[in-house]
């Protein structure tokens, strides 16, 4: 056992093995998979979430290229939604430095940066940061290394998951580089016995797709035994999905990464305050049946929320029910 390790003993808080619920593997980055792992803590015996590592923007697009790792960010974001009580190791984790030469940056990337040098790289860096955490769930990054993003965004290369998500015009191919990367064996391993599999919501291309278009990911979502559930963003993104319903997202979805169609998708059916720059995102009940999906609707959205996001409470109570 080593020093950490005795240390972070007291304040581990696991789910106890054999309880009950389902294992559920959630796939995606950002705020969006935050809110969902939220939701998943309250009804799931055992969550893997399995992050994006194809973020190239603040303070993870600083740190991945210099030190050679993946981009902890979405990672760390991830640990925070399974650390459900207030500690210092979770106030260290989420705070960002303001000045110096450490501005703009998170504690929490640095640690894990940190820790990825000393234990052999960033999912053994997340493993470590999550008992120190307590998280109730593990993190698992899509990919062990570090990757870039690419697309033709209408008719034109496009390389860089911050110029992708600014592009105008329809994505019609989706890639990772290098083109030959691995998935991580512990993401791979989770779906293969997984109960149930939440992608979304998030960032349609820059966050779902891009976590599917690891090789070998797509292919394990497919071969999973776990219920295949899709969650519906509650609007559009300027610069993605501008104009597209909620059968458009999926069919984009699976189109882009080989990913097959959901078993079920979930979206919201309640007016909400929708900002001028984007749209409603409605599930129209016909097109998703075509699509060979099940929808399952309820008002997701949370009211208290200064930009449109999901109630975690609402959110899991529908996933919960699903068989």
């Amino acid at each position: 056992m080593t020093t950490i390790d005795l240390m972070t003993a007291p304040l581990l808080e696991e789910l106890e093995p054999g309880a009950p619920g389902p294992k559920v593997v959630a796939l995606g980055g950002g705020h969006g998979l935050a809110q969902a792992l939220v939701a998943i803590r309250g009804y799931a015996a055992a969550i893997t979430a399995v992050v994006s590592v194809a973020d190239d923007g603040g303070s993870s697009g600083r740190l991945a290229p210099a030190l050679g790792l993946p981009p902890p960010g979405d990672c760390r974001q991830a640990l925070l939604a399974l650390s459900p009580d207030p500690s210092p190791w979770r106030d260290a984790a989420a705070y960002r430095f303001e000045g110096g030469d450490v501005a703009g940056h998170s504690l929490g990337n640095l640690i894990l940066a940190g820790l990825a040098a000393s234990e052999g790289g960033l999912e053994a860096a997340l493993a470590t940061l999550g008992r120190l955490l307590g998280a109730r769930g593990r993190v698992v990054p899509a990919s062990p290394q570090p990757l870039g993003l690419r697309a033709v965004v209408g008719g034109t290369e496009v390389r860089g998951q911050v110029a992708i998500a600014v592009g105008r015009g329809p994505i019609e191919e989706l890639g990772v580089d290098p083109a030959d990367a691995a998935a991580s064996p512990g993401a791979l391993d989770a779906l293969a016995e997984a109960d149930q599999v939440v992608i979304g919501p998030g960032s349609l291309f820059t966050s779902l797709a891009a976590t599917l278009a690891v090789p070998g990911m797509a292919e394990a979502v497919n071969e999973s035994p776990g219920r295949l559930v899709y969650v519906c963003n509650l609007t559009t993104q300027d610069g993605e999905t501008l104009g597209m319903d909620g059968a458009a997202h999926v069919r984009a979805l699976c189109t882009v990464t080989g990913m097959r169609p959901p078993d079920v998708v979930v979206a919201n059916d309640a007016a909400f305050p929708v900002p001028a720059a984007v749209e409603a995102i409605w599930a129209d009940r016909g097109a998703i049946e075509a699509l060979g999906a099940r929808l399952e609707t309820a008002g997701l959205a949370d009211a208290t929320a200064p930009w449109p996001q999901h109630d975690a409470a609402r959110l899991g109570a529908v996933l919960r029910r699903l068989p």
